[in-house]
């Protein structure tokens, strides 16, 4: 289990380092290997006929690779975070979202009445 957890771990250290490129290439060879395997099962069912048209390769090939690009680029997209956050960063956070949630709440507000037109006087007219 912790040859599948040190895969789909992501990195974070920025760049390609020869450890992201070691778990890319496993990535890529696990890869291959599931997809040849399936696609040599699927050969042996009736299903057959209808995976050697383009189609079949098509619906296939989205099947498999499009919920595995997930697996395939854990390390392309890594966020950086910062392990330990001081005491003094995390309260500056929460006071800027709590900031932006009161402002946000006084453009609600303002917004709930802009383009509402006055109504039609009370009493018939001026001066009454």
């Amino acid at each position: 289990m912790n040859l599948w957890r040190w895969l789909v771990t992501p990195d974070p250290t920025p760049g390609f380092t020869r450890s992201k490129l070691v778990r890319l290439g496993l990535r890529v060879l696990l890869f291959a290997l599931a997809a040849t395997l399936l696609s040599g099962l699927l050969g042996l069912t009736p299903l057959k006929p209808y995976l050697n048209t383009g189609w079949g390769t098509f619906l296939f090939i989205l099947v498999l690779y499009v919920p595995a690009s997930k697996f395939l680029n854990v390390d392309t997209f890594v966020v950086p975070r910062a392990p330990g956050a001081s005491p003094l960063a995390r309260r500056a956070n929460q006071e800027a979202a709590r900031a932006s949630a009161e402002r946000q709440q006084r453009r609600k507000e303002k917004a709930r009445y802009a383009g509402v037109k006055k109504g039609p006087p009370k009493m018939g007219g001026r001066g009454r």
